[in-house]
């Protein structure tokens, strides 16, 4: 094993390093080119690779579309109205904003309002498909005459975002957010305009209040006092009495004109008490392990004397609602009923933290063969703890994660040779990454101040130009630091590697709101409960994520981390994260109560959220397994609250068997493990009757065997004891209960369980108490320790969109392409050729059915041979249009090869990053922004020299067209 690389400190000559204290913690603010050094870490703040990138100038200036008035620091990424403010293809206006109870869209004239209550659905209740409430415009609210060129970003708080307009004679501003019934409008030049879509039936018109209905929805608005609205067919104005404010309502569905008109009234009490600001607070009580948590509203008063506001909840808020009254009617929504509050400048919800584990402890048949099977199956894996795939941010955090796992289970075990061999490889793995030496451009960690952000080399799935999954990426590597920190904590200080491990924590989810280098809780959205994936979130149905279960793995790294070393603000920010959203996942990833998904959906999970729906689907696979199995890895003692309710667990793994038409063939080790949270004994026969499983690449057969066998003795988990230590929990098994606790600590502590059950755990031990049924038969285990792994598809991968256009009509089989010279702008052209600009027509890319990444597969083909260019040192460029329709989980794939000289071999050969395509009908521009994958040889002159283009479907299960003759476009580097 290599040893740890040796720590070089920087002697920045003829340089000054100013520092930034920012709680505690003295983080060197270095100029362009300087390593920055953090502790015995480092980064580096000399660009090494792709850069984040958007519309005009936003690679190096994020701030494009904000104003002078956009509040200073970082700028937030991954939010649900992140395409305000980095714009992606459309570079004047937004994609819709779907901030619930209301979805909002931008345009030249104003703000757009939806209210759609009707799910569009599509596929099957036993395969891919998706339900979404897209944008249906109700009404536009403006200002007469207004046309700008574009919408900018005035300002922003923890669930608020004011976009503004203007165009040198009028201006607007409004102030929109999650759970915010009202949409407030401050305007300047011209009357308040309200267009409606369709005939509007005005219910109500007294004084500064008009009431209307849109398309079965009600709106009110509301005027300063003394103004008052006029209708002219579909055109509702206002002067507002010279005054320039106003706000308009959505109310909830209600069964009579009464109701209605009550709605009205009350919300009228607090229509002129603008909200100006939202801000969130928790505290966790250890003594009960208790999270409280405070959303606050701070209103200005336009006119009167109101500071309350009305707001609606989404379920896993109202659910743990503590002190308030929800009134009724409720709002529908894409995340289920959301529950209205009138009169308040704040509510509370009150949670249970249930506890995490370092892992499940080793008390099933502990001195017989199923321990010598463990131990057979740890001394495979000794010499290649990690097994990792790639060495980009992503594979290497899955690398850690598997190690991680060994250490701990070894640990439990009291192997130590395997233990130390895992945290050897922790050990050099991170202290390699953490370190940015002279030249240095891979394993390697970037600042770039312009964006307020720390991405790694090499990145993947977008992690450097869309900002993308940081969260997933770096979790591995806090929670891999925190093993490693137990064993050895020199190595966790803060004066050597602990500062770098900060600064992953700090970018993925700031916790701190006076460290102004990152934003505030970037990949958390705080309103919502839950992390979103996109660092741009431009897509017609907002923002996404997957993987909910990576974005747990990045909360529990907080958790044990901030517990082994000490850090309370770390340890209780990963508490208010993981809580919060683990009940989010139960409503919107599972819907457990079987209440937010539409009836007609037909499935009982997602695997992926969207701003206006959820999939059963996946970025890259069809399958079953992967659709529902990416929310469920990685499988860590971090990852109990997916066994909160057994019975669902059943019901989980029940539809992926019947969806799959029989049980999982891949992916089964993580399934298995996952069922064992609901039938633990079901699982361990599934495990044993099915020796030759290929292990999922973050995961090991020591693991998965040591999960299951020891859920098979503890049993399920039970959430009505919890206990006033972080690391705990509670099973139980046909009555009898086992109470667990692990203290990183070099001191014994007792742990006191909420029904009086006391544990006493000694330093850097897990103890457990309570009596064990094991079950399952005292068998070797049968499984093999080694076997073939196979390759699985990414995790996630990079979202883009664009305006969509009116697809060409389809193509003709293609033919032999003629020789060609001249130009180097290329059209990929009907028949196969690369040449001037034809006819507009279509190709179709077949669907991949499986992962093709980097291999072309059924792949277009366009060809250009008897090329006479000079090199002229720039690199391959290219514009393809793609359309996938409303299909999800697509990524088309590029490569270009060149044969230099005509004669038969290639060159040089680029093979590009492929492109995720979204679910919206349009096309979208796959360009060479997307990255090199890789590439071979190098470019020179073309002399009689060939090129060709293979255009394929990396992943997904549904064709795309490809838009050819005059739009797809290749432009080779020469002249």
């Amino acid at each position: 094993m290599k040893p740890p690389v040796p720590h070089r400190r920087w002697a920045l000559a003829a340089a000054t390093v100013l520092a930034l204290v920012v709680g505690g913690l003295t983080i060197p603010v270095t100029r362009a080119a300087e390593a920055a050094p953090v502790g015995a870490g480092s980064y580096t703040t000399t660009p090494v690779g792709a850069l984040p990138t958007g519309c005009g100038q936003m690679s190096s200036n994020p701030r494009q579309f904000a104003t002078a008035n956009a509040p200073a620091g970082a700028v937030p990424t991954n939010d649900w109205w992140s395409s305000l403010l980095w714009k992606r293809t459309d570079c004047s206006f937004s994609e819709p904003l779907h901030a619930h109870p209301t979805s909002y869209d931008t345009f030249t004239d104003g703000l757009g309002f939806s209210a759609n209550s009707t799910p569009a659905i599509s596929g099957t209740a036993t395969g891919v498909g998706e339900y979404h409430y897209p944008y249906v415009q109700d009404i536009r609210v403006g200002v007469a005459g207004l046309a700008a060129s574009q919408v900018k970003v005035d300002g922003w708080t923890d669930w608020t975002v004011s976009p503004y307009w203007s165009d040198g004679a009028r201006t607007l501003r409004a102030t929109i957010g999650h759970g915010l019934p009202f949409a407030y409008f401050q305007a300047t030049g011209g009357d308040a305009v309200i267009g409606t879509s369709g005939t509007s039936e005005v219910w109500s018109n007294s004084g500064a209040t008009i009431g209307f209905r849109v398309n079965g929805h009600d709106y009110v608005a509301y005027a300063p006092s003394g103004a008052s609205w006029t209708v002219s067919g579909g055109r509702i104005s206002s002067t507002l009495a010279g005054r320039g404010y106003f706000s308009v309502a959505l109310l909830p569905p209600t069964a009579s004109a009464s109701e209605r008109a009550d709605l009205a009234a009350t919300y009228g009490r607090y229509a002129h008490a603008h909200v100006t600001g939202t801000r969130v607070s928790y505290a966790y009580d250890p003594s009960t392990n208790g999270l409280s948590t405070t959303y606050a509203f701070t209103t200005t008063a336009r006119e009167g004397s109101a500071a309350q506001t009305v707001v609606s909840l989404y379920p896993h808020q109202w659910k743990s609602l503590s002190g308030s009254t929800p009134i009724t009617p409720t709002y529908p929504s894409a995340r289920g009923r959301m529950k209205v509050l009138t009169g308040i400048s704040q509510f509370r919800t009150a949670m249970t933290f249930q506890g995490v584990l370092p892992e499940l402890p080793a008390v099933g048949d502990g001195s017989g063969a199923d321990l010598a099977t463990l131990t057979g199956q740890l001394t495979a894996v000794r010499g290649n703890p990690m097994d990792q795939r790639g060495n980009d941010t992503y594979w290497t955090g899955k690398g850690l994660g598997r190690a991680a796992r060994i250490a701990e289970i070894a640990d439990l075990v009291n192997d130590t040779t395997t233990r130390d061999s895992a945290l050897n490889a922790i050990r050099s793995t991170l202290t390699d990454w953490f370190t940015a030496s002279s030249g240095k451009t891979s394993k390697v960690f970037y600042y770039d101040a312009n964006w307020g952000t720390l991405i790694g080399y090499p990145a993947s799935y977008g992690s450097d130009q869309e900002l993308n999954d940081h969260h997933f990426h770096y979790g591995y590597y806090i929670a891999a630091a925190a093993t490693l920190a137990k064993f050895d904590p020199s190595w966790a200080a803060s004066s050597r590697y602990g500062g770098m491990v900060d600064l992953l924590i700090r970018d993925a989810n700031n916790y701190r709101r006076d460290d102004t280098r990152f934003p505030y809780l970037r990949d958390f959205d705080i309103y919502a409960g839950h992390d979103w994936a996109s660092g741009h979130g431009s897509f017609g149905s907002g923002n996404n994520q997957e993987s909910s279960s990576e974005g747990m793995n990045f909360a529990n790294a907080l958790i044990q981390w901030g517990q082994v070393t000490g850090d309370s603000a770390v340890r209780d920010a990963g508490i208010f994260l993981y809580t919060t959203q683990a009940a989010a996942i139960q409503e919107y990833w599972f819907d457990v109560s079987d209440q937010n998904f539409p009836a007609a959906f037909g499935h009982s999970t997602v695997g992926m959220v969207w701003g206006d729906g959820g999939a059963y689907a996946t970025w890259f696979s069809g399958e079953p397994e992967m659709i529902q199995g990416i929310n469920l890895l990685p499988v860590t003692g971090g990852h109990l609250y997916l066994g909160a309710n057994p019975a669902y667990v059943r019901t989980n793994y029940a539809e992926l068997v019947r969806n799959n038409g029989g049980p999982p063939t891949v992916w089964q080790d993580i399934l298995w493990q996952f069922q064992a949270l609901g039938d633990p004994d079901a699982a361990l026969a599934n495990l044993r009757a099915n020796p030759g499983y290929t292990p999922e690449e973050g995961e090991s057969r020591a693991h998965t065997f040591h999960w299951i066998r020891n859920l098979a003795a503890l049993g399920t988990v039970d959430t009505s004891v919890s206990a006033n230590h972080p690391l705990s929990a509670v099973f139980s098994r046909n009555g009898a209960r086992t109470y667990v606790a692990s203290n990183p600590t070099a001191s014994p502590i007792t742990v006191t369980f909420s029904n009086g059950t006391r544990l006493t755990v000694g330093a850097g031990r897990t103890a457990t108490t309570g009596a064990y049924t094991w079950s399952g038969g005292n068998a070797s285990g049968g499984v093999p320790p080694t076997s073939t792994p196979t390759t699985a598809p990414p995790t996630t991968a990079p979202p883009t969109t664009a305006p969509p256009t009116t697809a060409p009509p389809t193509t003709a089989p293609p033919t032999t392409p003629p020789p060609s010279s001249g130009s180097p702008t290329r059209y990929l052209l009907a028949g196969g050729g690369l040449g001037n600009a034809g006819s507009a027509t279509t190709a179709t890319v077949a669907a991949a059915n499986g992962n093709h990444d980097g291999t072309p597969t059924n792949a277009q083909v366009f060809t250009a041979t008897g090329l006479n260019l000079t090199y002229s040192g720039a690199q391959t460029a290219f514009d393809l249009f793609l359309d996938a329709g409303t299909a999800v989980g697509n990524g088309t794939q590029v490569r270009v090869s060149y044969d230099l000289t005509g004669n038969g071999s290639w060159d040089r050969t680029e093979t590009w990053r492929y492109f995720a395509t979204d679910p919206v009908t349009g096309y979208e521009h796959y360009t060479q922004s997307a990255g090199l994958a890789s590439a071979t040889g190098t470019l020179g002159t073309l002399s009689n020299g060939t090129v060709r283009v293979e255009v394929w479907s990396a992943i997904g299960n549904n064709p795309t067209t490809l838009g050819i003759g005059n739009q797809s476009v290749l432009r080779l580097p020469y002249s």
